[in-house]
C-alpha cells in the first residue's frame, strides 16, 4: 500500500462549511487548503479516516447543506477507494477516552492517534494543533 495520512473531520468542515459571517484572513488561507487537500484526495490520494471522524463532519455539515447534498457527498465518499473509513469498536473508543490526560486532547483526537499508530502513519491533515502534543505526529497542511 502506497503511503496515507489521517484526515481529520476539520478538513471537511473548513473545505465545505460556509459561513453566515467573513472570515478572517487566516480563515481564508484554512479553507483554500482544506479545499485543497480535498482536491487531492478526489484525485485519488490516500487517506484514512473514522466511522466517528465522518460523524463530527455530519454534525457541522448538516446546518450548511441540504440533506440530499449531504447524501450524496457521504455516498461518495463511502464509494472512493482511496478513502479507507475504519470501523470504531467500543474498546477501542474507551482506550481513546483513557488517552486524554495523556495527549490533552479530546477522545475523537485520541481515536485518531490510536488510528494512526495501529496503520503506522505519522502524517495528520488537520488545523488542530493539538495534535502537536503527540512527538510523532507530523500535521500538515
Amino acid at each position: 500500500m502506497s503511503f496515507m495520512r489521517f484526515l481529520d473531520a476539520n478538513i471537511f468542515i473548513y473545505a465545505y462549511y460556509k459561513p453566515k459571517r467573513e472570515l478572517t484572513e487566516e480563515q481564508k488561507i484554512m479553507k483554500e487548503r482544506a479545499k485543497e487537500i480535498v482536491r487531492r484526495i478526489n484525485d485519488g490520494e490516500e487517506v484514512i479516516t473514522t466511522v466517528v471522524h465522518i460523524s463530527e463532519v455530519c454534525n457541522i455539515l448538516k446546518r450548511a447543506m441540504k440533506l440530499h447534498d449531504l447524501q450524496t457527498f457521504l455516498i461518495g465518499l463511502y464509494s472512493m477507494d482511496n478513502v479507507k473509513i475504519v470501523d470504531v469498536s467500543e474498546n477501542l473508543y474507551f482506550t481513546a477516552i483513557g488517552l486524554m490526560d495523556e495527549f490533552k486532547l479530546d477522545p475523537n483526537d485520541c481515536l485518531a492517534v490510536l488510528v494512526m499508530e495501529k496503520e503506522s502513519i505519522n502524517e495528520i491533515y488537520t488545523f488542530d494543533k493539538g495534535f502537536d502534543n503527540v512527538s510523532w505526529i507530523k500535521r500538515l497542511p
